[in-house]
């Protein structure tokens, strides 16, 4: 493709003065669009705005031309023809008033959201200093969405954001997880790699989910009405909830509009996801669920139900989406690990993959700094679901057992170039427990055989369910492959019983 040449701009110029009257300039762009972006290579790529209604809208990218016309409520959009990885281009956007954007790279473009710890930055992570030190990359290109909740759908952002370039001043106020991840696609693709990053903490997943979705489905339209309860869960909430409701009094009494709440249902796709469609993506990057976790077995619906609400609005099929499984944390023994089960139950859906963390959580703080190694995951699943290399992305992830007698063995997938008990060279494994139909779970020894686990306890002789790593803090579960490439990835946690779990009555 041919970059827009200053000659080329100039009659563009000339022309929108010949043209038009003079006016108040009017034609505008949506907020993603800016100097220094990224436009997804190899889709077709909608550019869109709004205008004087019945103004002509003209847009020029490299050697291609569009042009429109504004509807009657104002609003424009045009689509340009898939391209090729390359840059810097000028897209040019002309009506009565002309606008440059300059440095415009088409690469690859990944959507990063979720809670506090997609939103964490860079400089909390671990090596800060030498990680932001050694960041600058022209290649790699970040877009912040400014945090806004909504009550309806917003067609703009709550204010102008940039898209910045990668480098030691830029780089500290980025998320670790999407900067990490980014960087290693950017290696191994060496292609520009854009991320926007529409995160916000402590947030539950039916905030980022559009209330036609929510509506549409039996098994979570009670969010749009229960929602206010769920603010029990744990004690930060119910204070955030009592302030919230003190603002609603107020708001009230002096006759203003109410409020909504950060964590509402639909508020905050409506103010920070809504605003972003249908720019084009390659896919998305999630790290959400322990705001959901006291209502793990509702999220089984839940994150599909967003999944698949997303897919449809940005309208490029079932695009890639990767998940970051919960990390450990804390002294508990089941609420999260019942969303980490929830979370795999969505891998049922085709294009998705997880990246497993319960290995570099910390029990003390759920905000864990190790974010590179979240991103080199994710970016190993992002190869082989959205680039199609031939390698081992997953850790292993079971798939069936055999009882015989006492002892039990355990198949899976994922096992790359075979398991391994990583830390302990004589196989022995941890983080396993075993149960008769009492349901009552003692420790268990485990052993490797090949591609499977043989797991037994002295004190059940007629074992019935195995678990595994199902703490929220599994400390002791050290269960990997060992990938053709000499990476080890965890085992995800799992249970071969399907007992009724402990946020089962949640709702």
């Amino acid at each position: 493709m041919k970059k827009l040449s200053k000659p080329v701009m100039l009659a563009v110029a000339l022309a929108c003065l010949l043209s038009f009257a003079p006016a108040e300039a009017t034609v505008r762009l949506a907020g993603l669009f800016g100097d220094h972006m990224v436009l997804q290579m190899g889709r077709r790529l909608p550019v869109w705005g709004w205008a004087t209604p019945g103004e002509t809208v003209k847009v020029y990218f490299g050697s291609q031309r569009a042009e429109t016309v504004a509807t009657a409520d104002g609003s424009w959009k045009v689509e340009l023809g898939p391209s090729g990885v390359g840059g810097p281009y000028e897209l040019v956007v002309a009506g009565t008033n002309m606008i440059s954007l300059s440095d415009v790279w088409v690469g690859e473009v990944w959507l990063c959201s979720g809670q506090s710890n997609m939103g964490m930055q860079v400089k909390s992570s671990n090596n800060a200093e030498a990680e932001i030190a050694s960041s600058a990359n022209p290649m790699i290109r970040h877009f912040y969405v400014p945090r806004n909740k909504a009550g309806e759908p917003q067609d703009t952002l709550a204010h102008r954001s940039k898209w910045q370039l990668a480098g030691p001043e830029t780089v500290g106020d980025w998320t670790a997880v999407g900067y990490f991840f980014a960087r290693e696609l950017n290696a191994r693709l060496g292609v520009p790699v854009g991320i926007i990053n529409s995160s916000w903490g402590g947030t539950v997943v039916e905030a980022w989910t559009s209330r036609q979705a929510l509506e549409r489905n039996q098994s979570t339209v009670e969010v749009l009405t229960d929602w206010p309860q769920y603010n029990n869960d744990e004690n930060w909430l119910r204070e955030m909830y009592k302030k919230f409701r003190q603002e609603v009094e107020q708001a009230k009494a002096e006759g203003k509009p109410e409020p909504v709440y950060f964590n509402q249902p639909t508020v905050l796709f409506n103010g920070m996801i809504n605003p972003l469609i249908p720019y084009a993506i390659r896919g998305t990057a999630w790290y959400q669920g322990e705001s959901n976790a006291f209502r793990a077995y509702q999220y089984r619906d839940l994150l599909p139900t967003m999944i698949n609400d997303w897919r449809g609005r940005f309208g490029v099929g079932d695009f890639p989406f990767l998940i970051v499984q919960l990390a450990g944390f804390g002294g508990g023994d089941g609420v999260w690990s019942e969303l980490r089960e929830a979370q795999t139950m969505a891998l049922s859906l085709p294009n998705t993959g997880m990246a497993v963390t319960t290995d570099i959580g910390n029990l003390d703080d759920v905000h864990p700094r190790n974010k590179q190694d979240v991103g080199l995951r994710l970016a190993r699943a992002a190869r082989a679901i959205a680039y199609l290399d031939d390698i081992e992305y997953s850790g292993p992830l079971f798939d069936s057992m055999e009882i015989e007698g006492a002892r039990v063995t355990l198949s899976f997938t994922h096992t790359g170039q075979g398991l391994v008990a990583l830390g302990d060279g004589d196989k022995k494994l941890g983080g396993f427990e075993v149960a008769a139909e009492d349901k009552k779970f003692v420790p268990a020894q485990a052993m490797i055989q090949g591609e499977k686990v043989v797991v037994w306890s002295d004190k059940v002789a007629a074992p019935a369910a195995v678990r595994y790593a199902w703490r929220d803090y599994p400390g002791d579960a050290n269960l990997y492959n060992v990938t053709a490439d000499g990476v080890n990835l965890p085992a995800s946690p799992f249970r071969t019983d399907d007992w009724k779990g402990i946020t089962a009555d949640n709702r």
